[in-house]
């Protein structure tokens, strides 16, 4: 359990992911026991000047909180206004995104390329610590590159600024996802601060969580890419945390979901959008399906809600041939 002003957290968190973590993904995951669930990041310049893609990215609904909404930038300035504006949506949390490797994003002096200015993401951080009135956190990774690992002094700087609480990312911006996770990085920034720290990395299974707090001292764990295809994690997770037992999903739940992932896709963007939106998804659902690899393909190319059922019909086949075999 993680209290963060009015805000209680009582499991893992859904980590925030472009392209992924939509509404629609969202509420499938806090249907399924997560705690917390973030926003795609957000341009505080785009919101400045009112861009219309961004509108979208903030689409949500109720049931989805407690929800932050993550912004990205490298002006406190801007970094505040842009916070000011976001509360007509009346974000649980703001989260700062200074752990964020894409070469266009840290490129630009935000996301990672903030780890080598400990200075200005301070500044950030106290400008929208008074420019609004919700929890302001901050999503960091361990520092640029392995030369420079610098976690536990730029959680002091987040902390000595404001912020509520930390997520580590336990790898450097030069790594992107490649392993390892650096569970001592992540310990040494729980050791170094007084405010809850969130562990992100390589957590896929409640064996992983439990790794993951014993090594770091963390408060809680943030699930990024172990929950696409498996919203079901937040539920394994939080049934180890409550000593309760947990049982997986059938494969034809896991089928159900899918429908229901395409059918609130489909409410929020109309059906042509939707499909589009679910060639990313759909994969992850049909991994490790025996003979699926066609399947896969044309989860690629799926177009519209008939074709998808046609698709779920067909994996279905495949699932009772295999199960038969």
């Amino acid at each position: 359990m993680l209290e963060v002003g009015k805000i209680k957290i009582d499991s893992a968190i859904l980590a925030p992911m472009a392209g992924f973590t939509d509404s629609a993904f969202r509420l499938l995951c806090r249907k399924h026991g997560a705690g917390l669930v973030v926003t795609e990041m957000v341009s505080a310049k785009a919101l400045c000047f009112k861009d219309k893609k961004t509108a979208e990215l903030l689409r949500y609904c109720e049931d989805e909180r407690p929800l932050a909404i993550q912004l990205f930038g490298s002006e406190p300035d801007c970094m505040a206004e842009a916070a000011k504006l976001l509360m007509p949506y009346k974000p649980d949390i703001i989260d700062v995104n200074m752990g964020c490797p894409v070469p266009k994003i840290a490129g630009n002096g935000c996301g990672s390329s903030l780890l080598k200015n400990h200075k200005l993401a301070g500044q950030i951080v106290s400008a929208l610590v008074k420019a609004v009135d919700v929890p302001i956190s901050v999503k960091m990774r361990i520092g640029w590159d392995k030369e420079s690992i610098c976690a536990a002094e730029f959680a002091r700087v987040l902390e000595d600024n404001g912020a509520a609480f930390i997520t580590v990312h336990g790898r450097t911006r030069d790594q992107y996802y490649q392993p390892p996770t650096n569970l001592d990085a992540i310990a040494a920034v729980s050791r170094a601060v007084n405010i809850p720290v969130v562990a992100n990395g390589d957590v896929a299974s409640a064996q992983d969580a439990r790794k993951m707090k014993a090594h770091t001292g963390c408060d809680l764990v943030m699930i990024g890419r172990a929950a696409l295809g498996n919203p079901f994690i937040f539920n394994e997770l939080k049934c180890a945390e409550n000593g309760e037992s947990y049982t997986p999903p059938t494969f034809y739940k896991r089928m159900d979901v899918v429908k229901e992932l395409c059918r609130l896709e489909c409410e929020n963007k109309g059906e042509r959008l939707a499909m589009l939106e679910l060639r990313r998804h759909l994969p992850f659902f049909f991994k490790g399906i025996r003979g699926a690899a066609d399947i896969r393909r044309r989860c690629c190319a799926v177009s519209t809600k008939d074709e998808l059922d046609e698709i779920i019909i067909d994996v279905t086949a495949l699932y009772e041939e295999s199960k038969e075999g």
